[in-house]
């Protein structure tokens, strides 16, 4: 039995672990049943229900549904969808999954339907596509995220579909499939699908042997991915190497993958070390790189590298705030018209730095802006010095 399709939710009251989406307040189910919803981009974790999510919309609705994956789509096929309801009275629903994968000549062929509202886009993700899609995608949609689905959640799942197929579940074998499957419905159901083909009375014995590298009580637990990659991220902050190590150990115990946990000390490179330790980003770009080609078990090691040299590393947060602040300042309404002699073709009053040594002052902003605070840490005290002496020139 195919418990992903007997089980599938075709209902926001029987979508299960998206509650702030599918509860009768939330603006989501608000907005499909007036039936007004936009263009929206869902992400979340594998086996969270983004695709059932995207049928109950379809069906709450009533409008066609159809289902691409952006890494095969054909332009072609949009076009065909387009020509058949050209002059329907119904607008038909599209879903495209991986849509961060889209590449941008297929996201211009949408933009005129996404414009027009002669169909709805709904795209979906693990990660968040708005990362990837052109400004003009992102102004005519909306974004919601999905969670991981938590382990009582994944418990009343599982009883209801050893309940429909007549299977025999002990607690020890419950818990197991429950938590060997990370927040992710559909690998837990397929699990105990194969499991079931062996023997409608489950074991404990049969789902290590289909499942014997199950996530332990690492990333597992209902939040505890996210707490862990927190508690990593915020240890490494603080600079204490063995509760880093510690978090680390973790989350790869927990089945974390090696590029997960690489992005985010990419990230924490710029974020929380910055211009404090330069080489921290580089170190961090080539363990990213690296632990993709590697794999585990090895990556193990270049994780804990990266993740000791970022402890020992001194700590500045100066980039992080002046872009904030600078996207601030913009979302305010501070627009500033660009110098003349700035300009692609300027007014040739522009001073080539290097016909002054390297350094010349001139105007740059239509007025003093200040976003950039640099602090007496590590390489960036250097900087600073050597800014402040420019403007000293």
């Amino acid at each position: 039995m195919d418990f992903t399709q007997v089980l599938r939710p075709s209902s926001f009251d029987e979508l299960i672990g998206q509650e702030h989406l599918s509860n009768p307040n939330a603006p989501l189910r608000v907005l499909c049943e007036k039936g007004v919803l936009g263009h929206s981009f869902i992400y979340g974790p594998a086996g969270c229900g983004k695709t059932s999510l995207a049928r109950i919309i379809a069906k709450t609705m009533q409008m066609p549904f159809y289902e691409f994956n952006a890494t095969s789509l054909k332009i072609e096929q949009l076009r065909k969808v387009f020509d058949t309801h050209k002059n329907a009275l119904e607008k038909p629903l599209i879903f495209i999954d991986e849509v961060h994968r889209l590449a941008k000549n297929q996201q211009e062929v949408l933009l005129p339907v996404m414009e027009n509202n002669s169909v709805l886009i709904i795209g979906a993700s693990t990660e968040n596509p708005f990362f990837s899609l052109t400004s003009a995608i992102r102004s005519r949609g909306m974004l919601f995220e999905l969670n991981y689905i938590t382990n009582a959640a994944l418990a009343t799942l599982l009883q209801k579909a050893a309940a429909n197929a007549k299977l025999r579940l002990d607690e020890e074998a419950a818990e197991y499939l429950v938590a060997s499957s990370g927040g992710d419905a559909r690998a837990m159901l397929k699990l105990l699908e194969f499991c079931s083909n062996l023997d409608t009375n489950i074991t404990i014995k049969n789902l290590k042997a289909l499942r014997p590298n199950a996530l332990s009580a690492g990333s597992s637990e209902a939040g505890v991915h996210y707490d862990l990659a927190s508690a990593m991220i915020k240890s490494i902050r603080g600079s204490d190497m063995d509760a880093a190590i510690y978090y680390l150990a973790r989350l790869i115990d927990g089945g974390e993958s090696a590029d997960f946990i690489a992005r985010r000390l990419v990230i924490l490179a710029s974020e929380d070390v910055g211009n404090a330790n330069p080489q921290a980003l580089t170190l961090c770009t080539s363990c990213l790189t690296s632990v993709s080609k590697i794999g585990y078990p090895e990556a193990r090691i270049i994780l804990a590298q990266t993740v000791i040299y970022l402890c020992a590393s001194p700590k500045s947060n100066s980039s992080y705030l002046a872009i904030n602040a600078a996207l601030q300042a913009i979302a305010n309404g501070v627009h500033l018209e660009i110098p003349k002699h700035l300009k692609q073709q300027s007014d040739g009053k522009y001073l080539y730095p290097h016909d002054f040594g390297g350094y010349v002052k001139q105007q740059y902003l239509a007025k003093p802006l200040k976003f950039v605070e640099l602090k007496d840490i590590g390489y960036e005290k250097k900087m600073k010095e050597w800014h402040s002496a420019l403007e000293n020139l």
